[in-house]
């Protein structure tokens, strides 16, 4: 009996640690590794800098099979954080989720508030998408079939670089290049600035409205699928209802999806093995992905 109390406070306090130690994004990935259920995905490539400049860096994910012989789609996502955290590091779970559903993923970092401020990380995004069109095939992937996915800061940033051909012109690309957009509880329409951080990362531009995905809504858009939870505080359904409202008006394909008492954090969940069953996310916008690109 002692011996089993003591193996249980041994346990406690390794669990008290490892909440108090490790990042919860980083606690989701060390649990969908240990989560039973296929897996077939693996790290590719890591720490590749895709701009020498700012020295960020990316990692690249797909499946045991992949090679050079038929290229795979190919999903970059970019983590949440509200401009202000994250690391690719942390999201394994969902590079591994989509690759195992047969796709190349990249997960780039991005400069961060209060290092720098709107339109940095936008610009840094821009600069990963191109050094992917560039370099993808070499790890499998076919730059033909590009998507942006993201997820809450990250889905404003895939939004910002699909909706404004700005950024990705900057970098001699053509916005064209992007084949569809999948965004998670993503911020498109906040201006007045509604919440400290979206203060801290966009208030020093003089122009609120560009700093707006809503504002730059276009009837040539790609195809766009928009996601949001119907119990999501921190970025609000609205967000999402009117991006969708907004491109339908203007004729462009777009997908609206709300998953009934979801949360903000519930969505990006979803994606992982241990809280798949919260709701259909990654089917859904694999579906979709697989649509948009045309792919089997």
């Amino acid at each position: 009996m002692k011996t089993l109390l003591i193996g249980l406070i041994a346990v406690a306090a390794a669990l008290f640690l490892f909440t108090r130690l490790v990042a919860p994004p980083n606690q989701l990935d060390y649990l969908d590794v240990a989560w039973p259920g296929k897996n077939d995905a693996e790290k590719l490539a890591a720490d590749l800098v895709f701009d020498p400049a700012s020295g960020q860096k990316l990692n690249i994910w797909g499946t045991k099979e992949t090679s050079a012989e038929r290229k795979k789609p190919v999903i970059v996502f970019f983590y949440g954080g509200g401009w202000a955290n994250g690391d690719r590091d942390h999201y394994g779970f969902a590079a591994r989720a989509y690759a195992n559903r047969g796709f190349i993923v990249v997960l780039p970092d991005y400069r961060k508030v209060p290092q720098v401020h709107f339109p940095v990380f936008n610009q840094d995004a821009a600069a990963a998408v191109r050094w992917v069109h560039d370099n993808i095939a070499r790890y499998g992937g076919d730059p033909s079939h590009l998507v942006l996915a993201g997820h809450s800061a990250g889905a404003y940033i895939a939004m910002m670089l699909t909706l404004d051909g700005a950024y990705l012109r900057a970098v001699g690309l053509n916005p064209s290049i992007v084949r569809a957009t999948v965004g998670l509880s993503g911020p498109y329409d906040f201006y007045p600035y509604d919440s400290r951080r979206s203060i801290n990362a966009m208030n020093r531009w003089p122009r609120p409205l560009e700093t707006q995905p809503i504002a730059f809504a276009r009837s040539d858009a790609p195809p766009i699928m928009i996601v949001t939870g119907t119990a999501d505080d921190t970025v609000k359904p609205r967000n999402a209802i009117l991006l969708a409202r907004r491109l339908t008006e203007l004729g462009a394909p777009v997908t609206f999806q709300a998953y009934n008492d979801l949360g903000h954090e519930d969505v990006v969940m979803a994606l992982s093995k241990p809280f798949r069953s919260k709701a259909p996310v990654l089917q859904d916008s694999v579906d979709f992905l697989m649509k948009a690109t045309k792919t089997p």
